[in-house]
């Protein structure tokens, strides 16, 4: 049997046949959510106002989140490959998801696997190791999850509700008293709608009606100060005619919640496309399709809360060079897209390396996830055309770097994309540095002196 080469016309035929309304949607949308003015006034150590100061400023970082999940970290069967998983995640990413899933966090009852030397659970690194490896490359971490029902311990999973609660909250308590000033954005709840894994149980706390409510007003107890989201699969989030406008299942139980009093701050969508290589020309009409993702973004940002794209897997089904050429074009279409919608604040891909995803023995390429080819890096470590796409868009086309002068009162302004600057200033042949950050969130007037 021949196998089937991925039809690239028929991937790429939305964004072609929408060319003109994508690169304007994107366009403006990256200059008016993306960027902001910064006014500079440079004055002397007297503070007298210093004309004519050459001025270069060079972003150095993004205020907008990018990553990837850090599941492999010291997951692999040598040195030599996971200090390359190091290298490419630190040299691309300012954000990491950190697996927090109960059942492998805490396999033992009371025993949780905080410390870097805790026992090893395949694609489950410790919280501690994630952190010294995120505070070490200055990377941000999120949480993922405190609520999956899936993944509710063995010893616990068959329960009553009331003890099932107990645990659940002294779950949060725990892991805010040792994390939540170390993590910013703690993930509540996975997957309420997803129909699960074959052969997963599920506690009787999954059927109640409160699930959600209950889960947000117990994690806001204690994560007071954190940002508190919920997630999604892809099926309740983006595909086909489950939009539906507001009367998506998705859509219907945030704004459920939200209307009972649950404090959610954002909303997590996924865009996994696991989906088999005969069925994604299929798929691609909604999934690939501008104007329908920019749908679902419209009607998800009526909340006004930000949006997260939490999971990102766009498969290559090979390591064909045509097939991973493609799977990086659409990884620039797609993340230009989220980039371009003013609610968006991170998008997160999945596994950044072939051949260790879930549900497969490691380089099987046939089985569970790796089947897709998904990762940005291939099994041998080597880096995919889609890793270096990513890199591109953040340190070279979403980059600033110009060069101004101030006037003759000291004043001077430049347009950027939002992140921290190195100013480097030159006045009568001296040369400083200064650091500030561009910020949505300021006001962005940034008075020097020197």
């Amino acid at each position: 049997m021949i196998d089937k080469k991925i039809d690239k016309k028929a991937l790429l035929k939305n964004f072609e046949e929408q060319n003109d309304f994508v690169e304007k949607r994107v366009s403006e949308g990256i200059e008016k959510y993306r960027k902001g003015n910064a006014d500079i006034i440079v004055k002397d150590k007297d503070g007298k106002v210093v004309k004519n100061a050459k001025i270069k400023a060079i972003q150095k970082t993004h205020e907008f989140n990018y990553g990837a999940n850090l599941f492999m970290l010291e997951e692999f069967e040598n040195k030599e490959k996971n200090e390359l998983y190091k290298k490419y995640f630190a040299e691309c990413f300012n954000m990491a998801t950190l697996p927090f899933y109960w059942s492998d966090l805490e396999p033992t009852e009371g025993k949780p696997r905080f410390e870097k030397d805790s026992e090893k659970v395949y694609r489950r690194p410790s919280p501690d190791l994630c952190l010294e490896f995120c505070k070490k490359h200055n990377i941000e971490p999120r949480e993922h999850c405190l609520v999956y029902d899936q993944y509710t311990p063995s010893w616990l999973i068959d329960e009553p509700l009331e003890k099932i609660k107990e645990k659940l909250e002294e779950r949060m308590k725990i892991l805010a008293e040792r994390y939540k000033n170390d993590i910013p954005c703690w993930e509540v709840i996975n997957e309420v709608l997803f129909t699960g894994f074959g052969g997963n149980k599920r506690s009787v706390f999954y059927k109640e009606p409160d699930l959600v409510e209950w889960s947000f007003k117990t994690a806001e107890k204690y994560f007071k100060d954190n940002e508190i989201t919920i997630n999604d699969a892809v099926s309740n989030v983006w595909a086909g005619g489950v939009v539906n406008y507001n009367r998506s299942p998705y859509y219907m139980i945030i704004e459920r919640a939200l209307n009972n009093g649950a404090r959610i701050d954002a909303i997590g969508m996924q865009f996994h496309m696991f989906i088999k290589k005969e069925r994604v020309e299929e798929l691609a009409k909604d999934m690939y399709n501008p104007q329908h993702l920019y749908k679902v973004l419209d009607l998800y940002s009526e909340f006004d809360k930000p949006l997260q794209i939490t999971e990102v897997t766009i498969p290559a089904y090979s390591n064909d060079a045509e097939d991973e050429a493609l799977q990086a074009e659409l990884i620039e279409k797609l993340y230009s897209i989220w980039f371009s919608c003013e609610k968006v604040e991170q998008i997160i891909y999945w596994n950044l390396v072939d051949g260790y995803a879930a549900f497969a023995p490691q380089g099987d390429m046939t089985a569970g996830e790796n089947y897709y080819y998904g990762g940005l890096i291939r099994f041998d470590l080597t880096p995919k055309p889609a890793y270096f796409t990513i890199k591109n868009l953040f340190e070279k086309k979403w980059h600033t770097e110009e060069n101004i002068e101030t006037n003759e009162n000291g004043e001077s302004t430049f347009r950027g994309f939002y992140g921290k600057y190195d100013l480097e200033i030159e006045v009568n042949g001296e040369k400083i540095v200064k650091e500030i950050d561009l910020s949505k969130k300021a006001e962005n007037k940034f008075e020097i002196m020197i």
